[in-house]
């Protein structure tokens, strides 16, 4: 089934069932308020969800249209969002352009940073920055929602614990990066609110393309109306869901609710760091790994990050050509004090 979180004036929104082509949903807020709720009861609710979702295919409850730019990200505020960095690929090349070596254990443990999950921005929310300066750059990930994990749970637990997928813009400004991690306490000012996408899915929703662990389907990341990037998030990922969701819940419980990224979509191509979507390469998933390219390359980056006025559009769909979870698509807009 798929699920959406309607704006209503209220901060966590109103829960409904979306249709299998995001074009109708049906209030659900009778079963659960929200989401959040909902996760809550998964054991009770989710059946009830799941008639109500085919109850929907058929026609035979009451619908109403359902326009994405209507959507609030599913989850408009979360207990815990953890971002990892599952596709080693990026952290490599992120090295490498500044010629640093990266060690072993990068490949053995996964890299795992804590964001703000206070406020997420909708799908179709703009990026508001204060300035162009900060370095704005699109992210592409994928991310679960888990039911209740215990502390130490091993990787047959985390799996059985993800309950909904969708997908992720981590936003992220790249020019306050370096000076907060100089100081050794990791992110915060550099990482803003991240959006999700307008509908988070049962794994069943996938088909094959979910194998327990990871969504093998390209991640269509759009910039200004052509195409950046297409790297499929099945491939060169290093750490599967159930491996991030378990290193995330070694020293302390999950609660019902929490998201869990991927970190950065990122493919290798016939060994190399990857190809523009332009030289017949799958491209990037944010605008630092082609950046990281034009550096080792050229020995300098020439593309810029975003600025006032640029568009994202982050979309995956299915072998049929259908989007999945409908699209994240944001316009970064200068930020004016008391607008």
């Amino acid at each position: 089934m798929k699920l959406a979180t309607l704006k209503n004036g209220k901060r966590d929104g109103r829960l409904v069932v979306v249709s299998r082509d995001l074009t109708r949903c049906t209030d659900a807020s009778f079963l659960a308020p929200t989401l959040q709720a909902a996760l809550d009861d998964w054991a009770r609710i989710a059946p009830h969800l799941a008639a109500l979702a085919e109850s929907l295919e058929h026609g035979s409850v009451p619908a109403e249209r359902f326009h994405e730019h209507d959507a609030a990200s599913p989850l408009p505020r979360a207990f815990q969002w953890a971002d990892g960095s599952a596709y080693v690929n990026h952290v490599e090349l992120v090295r490498k352009a500044r010629s640093a070596e990266m060690p072993d254990s990068f490949w053995t443990d996964p890299l795992m940073y804590q964001g703000g999950s206070d406020a997420f921005l909708a799908p179709r929310d703009p990026i508001v920055m204060a300035d162009e300066a900060y370095g704005i750059d699109m992210e592409g990930e994928v991310a679960v929602i888990v039911d209740d994990v215990p502390m130490g749970a091993s990787l047959d637990e985390a799996r059985d614990a993800i309950r909904l997928i969708m997908l992720v813009n981590d936003v992220s400004l790249r020019g306050l990066i370096p000076a907060e991690l100089a100081k050794g306490f990791g992110f915060f000012q550099s990482k803003p609110s991240s959006a999700f996408s307008p509908v988070a899915v049962t794994p069943d929703e996938l088909g094959e393309a979910w194998d327990g662990g990871k969504v093998s389907l390209p991640l269509c990341v759009d910039y200004n109306g052509k195409p950046f990037g297409r790297a499929n998030a099945g491939i060169d990922m290093t750490f599967d869901f159930p491996t991030l969701v378990a290193h995330a819940a070694k020293t302390r419980p999950l609660c019902a609710g929490a998201i869990i990224g991927s970190g950065t979509v990122s493919n290798k191509m016939d060994g190399g760091p990857g190809k523009p979507v332009a030289d017949g390469g799958v491209g990037y998933s944010c605008i630092a790994e082609t950046r990281m390219i034009e550096t080792i390359n050229d020995g300098k980056p020439k593309t810029p990050f975003m600025r006032f006025g640029d568009v994202v559009r982050i979309e995956m769909k299915d072998g049929s050509g259908h989007s999945i979870f409908g699209a994240i698509e944001q316009t970064v807009q200068k930020y004016e004090k008391g607008a």
